[in-house]
């Protein structure tokens, strides 16, 4: 399995890689949407990627928006990661065509238990992040 983390935090990146790397994904990381159009332009055998809200060229919806507008992407599940609590931009997310949304600060096994509801076997982690 392999992941793309967008979120220009690289604290927040090493946390998530180091999540996903227990549950097995293979993960590459960007600080922007640039970036991380880039990195599925080249290479679009991605299954996953976590995508922040804020992030400092473009708001993190808009690479979920982006990557939706192309088949190509269409396997890929994109699960945002953010502050962002309010619920209109839940479902602006969903709407957008996230897969899933999760709320920093969060467990190791609330994002296992996220992976599993899109479709991912991985295993349950413990902690907070």
């Amino acid at each position: 399995m392999r992941a793309l983390i967008l979120d220009d935090s690289r604290a927040m990146r090493t946390i998530l890689k180091g999540i996903l790397a227990e549950v097995g994904f293979e993960v590459q990381e960007a600080a922007t949407v640039r970036d991380a159009l880039s990195v599925l332009g080249k290479d679009a055998g991605f299954d996953l990627a976590l995508v922040d809200w804020n992030l400092p060229d473009v708001e993190g919806i808009e690479f979920v928006r982006q990557v939706r507008s192309q088949r190509k992407y269409d396997r890929v599940k994109l699960m945002m990661v953010t502050t962002e609590t309010e619920t209109a931009q839940v479902a602006s997310a969903i709407r957008a065509g996230a897969n899933e949304y999760i709320m920093k600060p969060f467990s190791k096994q609330a994002v296992a238990e996220k992976l599993v509801l899109m479709g991912f076997e991985v295993g349950q982690g413990e902690g907070r992040a």
